[in-house]
């Protein structure tokens, strides 16, 4: 009789003790399911758009090399200085090159001189000739003279000339409107139209160019919508740039340019779109992101907040089931920054977790906050 009490005491012991169990289980179970914001997957409207890494350039950068050597003996301008057309940026030594103009002067009026005494010549060796007093030979001489001295004296004008050149080149001036860049070469520096690095560059970064490169199947497909190169310069929308801290300049652009050259390294064709700068905020040398306006469309787009990242791998989770469910999504990011175009991973009528996806794993269990009461 003891024997059976011990063995129902036992029974019964494991009965609770797999009731307890099981007790806790369920109790974990509930304690494990999250509770998150859910959304359902439609479309709507969104303008695509390409973005092409571009070099920006003012619309005119001018590399001002010294027409003459010698020593700088004033600069007339700062670095980053507006300047006009013409304006003198700096000085060289002018001693030598006004002692060449005051030579080559000189030489001019002494060549007059040998011209007025050779014609002087020419005209009583024709007076002796008509008198029959000398040969032809001689007035020959004479005429030949006198053809030399005028030859002497157009040497010597265009000698006065270039000394004139280039006494105004020891005055190094802008070519046109800008902004002066670095100044490398200081006050007693040496200079001549063979240095290696210029003077100075002017920027006209009133506008301002981007140049950026589309590969030949694009720009196809691209004369395939508008119909021919002319009509995509006219008739695509207006640009924006993006610059390299990731904002968006202010001010849209436009296609001025595209080459009719395929690089045959890369395959790829150059396109300039130019760009307003009033205000001086695009800097010639710097780098940014055009972006070109694509055809509007119907697409499944999600908000970040409802993927994750991991290894390259953009996932967002469905709610099938009451549990979570991987989707690995091929997407297309917009230039908005919160948001991708789904273009694989996904269907329209899916529910999707929208919110803390980053805590959820495969098969963990979820309850929707939508749902409940």
């Amino acid at each position: 009789m003891n024997i059976l009490n011990t063995i129902k005491v036992a029974v019964l012991s494991g009965v609770c003790v797999l009731q307890l169990t099981g007790c806790k289980q369920s109790t974990e179970e509930t304690e494990t399911a999250q509770s998150l914001p859910v959304m359902i997957v439609s479309e709507q409207p969104v303008e695509l758009t390409e973005t092409f890494s571009a070099s920006i350039r003012g619309r005119q950068d001018v590399d001002i090399i010294p027409q003459v050597s010698g020593r700088i003996t004033r600069l007339c301008v700062k670095e980053g200085e507006r300047v006009r057309r013409g304006q003198v940026l700096a000085i060289i030594d002018q001693v030598p090159y006004q002692a060449a103009l005051h030579t080559a002067v000189a030489n001019v009026s002494a060549a007059k001189a040998r011209v007025e005494t050779a014609r002087i010549e020419l005209s009583g060796k024709q007076s002796l000739f008509d008198e029959n007093v000398i040969s032809d030979y001689e007035l020959s001489v004479a005429r030949n003279q006198l053809a030399v001295a005028q030859a002497e004296l157009e040497q010597a004008k265009a000698q006065e000339i270039d000394a004139r050149n280039n006494l105004s080149y020891t005055e190094i001036k802008s070519p046109s409107d800008g902004v002066v860049g670095t100044l490398p070469y200081r006050i007693g520096a040496l200079v001549s139209p063979t240095i290696d690095q210029p003077f100075t560059v002017v920027s006209d970064n009133s506008e301002m160019y981007a140049y950026f490169s589309i590969s030949e199947n694009k720009l196809r497909q691209l004369v395939a919508r508008y119909g021919s190169i002319d009509r995509i310069i006219s008739e695509t929308p207006a640009v924006k740039l993006q610059l390299n801290n990731g904002s968006v300049y202010g001010r849209d652009g436009g296609i001025e340019t595209i080459s009719g050259i395929v690089n045959t390294t890369t395959g790829a064709v150059q396109i300039k779109a130019l760009f307003p700068n009033p205000d001086k905020e695009l800097l010639s040398g710097t780098i940014g992101n055009v972006i070109l306006p694509g055809l509007g469309s119907e697409a499944i787009v999600v908000p970040k907040t409802a993927t994750v990242e991991l290894q390259d791998k953009i996932i967002a989770y469905r709610l099938k089931n009451g549990k979570a469910e991987a989707a690995y999504l091929t997407v297309d990011r917009l230039n908005d920054g919160n948001n991708y175009i789904v273009k694989d991973g996904l269907a329209v009528g899916d529910t999707i977790i929208s919110e803390g996806v980053g805590l959820l794993k495969e098969g963990m269990s979820v309850t929707s906050k939508t749902d409940k009461k």
